[in-house]
């Protein structure tokens, strides 16, 4: 514990040496005030609380009375005083003592280090089964009460509804094809922050509440009971080594500390914007993209200068940015530009060099955004994880055997695969490869067998038909309002000239672009190119649910028939 707490103490020290230098302090940034205040905390009935416990994973903390499955058998029996607890915390503004003590349990990084070395291990916490509940109601109110005025970062993805890391990398891929189809050179930063989570100051965070979001009243002050005289300790082997108050940060582990980071940051995009800088974030990573013509590198200076000013009011908000793990990377027509900006390229007073790729957000990025090295990279371990899988196989059921494939490589293959439209036939073929050799592990077909009948009866969707399904599912959720407004506003429904029968169609307009392999692999053009082409019966789905089936058996039928 002691290791833990004093990496913490140690950040924070640094920031405050820092700090005589900042010159924007947390009050002075703007941002529009809030024109309706949250006063107060609703209390929740019984089918409600019924509800909540019953979809909620039952893991056992061991600060648990009762194990939570047990707690889950029993609810109609207990659901009265549980009520009571819950709506006593909302209506006082006061959270239970016991509701603020976490488990820290060290979990070692990666089997293969040392684990005498404490640098090797990262801190997993544990909270109260009930706690996390509570923690829940409290996240649904303030959740819609964000959602209902606006408060919430437009750009800001993590954490939040129809928002993840494959919609935020959506628009920022689309934004940059779109920029090298232009013949423009791209800057992107990636920041890292160290310990983000943990370093937050409480005080500037009440700030931020009470002034930014507009939470005042019995709601301010569970907030503040929430976040002061947290205590955690080390537990292993069921042992309690060591207890501490939590002097800052918010609780990793909990359902309100990733929220409450999102609000923490709210200032953040008004410094970046007003350096014309296009941003996005998840949590707590951060990038920052300019374009530029290659005879106007100097536009560039424009990025040195945002990232002083975030450096600066990171700093006065207890905030480190860790500038040795900051990440860049050149994007787009290679050029005697390109040479040049490496050479002059500077970051909180040091040279930096472009790497050839990044990870992005689970993603490996390269200079032309081609995707290569992200499809070897799933390739190599879905193959690595197939052949373990193989090994098993004669011990498994088909449905067991199934599982593990899903599991271990159908969500390699489908993670963020959105990105993957409109790439080379060749780059696809090589997750098709992979594809084709799961189901015959699966199936147990010979090698030299035609595998089409086996992905058919599996009712496994080819590769290509994979990645069109996850576009046109995340485009029939932007047209529904399902998705982030920064989906929605890229795509723009057909108004013809005169009434025509096509009016009435649904049709998207497709923007003009110079390059298939460059602006014909963004979302803004790939979106409406492949709903256009889709029938009107599937269009015109009612439900998402309804969409989804009536989509896959238009693509089923489009692949093997």
């Amino acid at each position: 514990m002691n290791y833990f707490t004093s990496k913490v103490d140690t950040i924070r020290d640094k920031i405050v040496t820092m700090q005589p230098t900042a010159t924007v302090s947390h009050q002075t940034v703007h941002y529009r005030s809030p024109e309706e205040q949250f006063h107060s905390f609703s209390t929740i009935g019984e089918e409600e609380l019924y509800k909540l416990v019953k979809s909620s994973k039952p893991t056992t903390c061991m600060l648990d009375p009762i194990p939570s499955k047990l707690l889950k058998d029993v609810l109609p029996e207990v659901i009265d005083p549980l009520l009571t607890i819950i709506n006593s915390s909302l209506l006082l503004g006061y959270v239970p003592k016991t509701f603020k003590l976490a488990v820290i349990k060290p979990l070692i990084k990666k089997t293969q280090l040392d684990p005498k070395e404490l640098v090797n291990y990262r801190p997993i916490l544990n909270l109260p089964f009930l706690s996390k509940i509570l923690e829940k109601v409290v996240s649904s109110q303030l959740c819609s009460f964000l959602g209902k005025n606006g408060i919430c970062e437009d750009f800001q993805s993590g954490f939040r509804p129809y928002h993840s890391t494959e919609t935020a990398l959506l628009r920022v891929t689309n934004d940059l094809l779109l920029s090298s189809d232009r013949g423009c050179i791209s800057l992107l930063v990636l920041l890292d922050l160290s310990a983000a989570f943990d370093t937050i100051d409480h005080t500037i965070l009440l700030h931020r509440l009470e002034h930014f979001v507009g939470i005042n009243g019995s709601a301010l002050a569970w907030f503040k009971s929430y976040l002061y005289d947290h205590h955690q300790f080390v537990a292993m082997n069921v042992e309690v080594l060591y207890r501490s108050q939590v002097q800052y940060g918010v609780p990793q582990g909990s359902v309100l500390g990733p929220l409450l980071f999102t609000l923490y940051m709210l200032p953040f995009g008004n410094i970046i914007r007003k350096h014309g800088v296009s941003f996005h974030c998840y949590a707590d990573d951060t990038q920052l993209y300019i374009s530029s013509r290659p005879g106007e590198t100097y536009q560039f200076e424009k990025l040195t200068e945002c990232i002083v000013d975030k450096k600066n009011w990171m700093t006065s908000n207890f905030l480190l940015l860790n500038s040795e793990k900051t990440e860049v990377l050149i994007i787009g027509p290679k050029s005697s530009a390109c040479n040049d900006l490496e050479r002059c390229l500077r970051f909180d007073g040091c040279s930096v060099k472009s790497s050839s790729s990044v990870r992005n957000l689970g993603v490996l990025f390269d200079s032309n955004l081609s995707l290569e090295s992200h499809v070897s990279s799933i390739c190599k371990t879905a193959f690595f994880h197939l052949n373990n899988i193989s090994k098993l196989r004669p011990m498994l059921s088909m449905s067991n055997a199934e599982m593990l494939i899903h599991a271990f490589m159908t969500s390699r293959l489908d993670y963020c695969n959105a990105l993957l439209g409109g790439c080379s036939a060749r780059l696809v073929n090589k997750l098709q490869l992979v594809q084709n050799a799961a189901a015959r592990v699966l199936t147990r077909t010979r090698k030299y067998d035609h595998i089409s009948p086996v992905l058919s009866t599996l009712h496994w969707l080819p590769i290509k038909h994979r990645i069109d399904f996850k576009i046109l599912l995340i485009t029939y959720k932007a047209l529904n309002g399902l998705a982030p407004q920064y989906l929605n506003e890229l795509l723009l429904h057909y108004s013809p000239p005169r009434p025509l029968c096509s009016q009435n169609s649904g049709n998207l307009i497709t923007p003009r672009i110079s390059k298939s392999t460059v602006g014909g692999r963004s979302f803004s053009y790939l979106a409406p190119k492949l709903w256009n082409n889709l029938p009107n019966i599937v269009q015109e789905a009612d439900t998402l649910l309804q969409f989804k089936s009536r989509l896959k058996t238009h693509l089923f039928n489009l692949a093997y028939t």
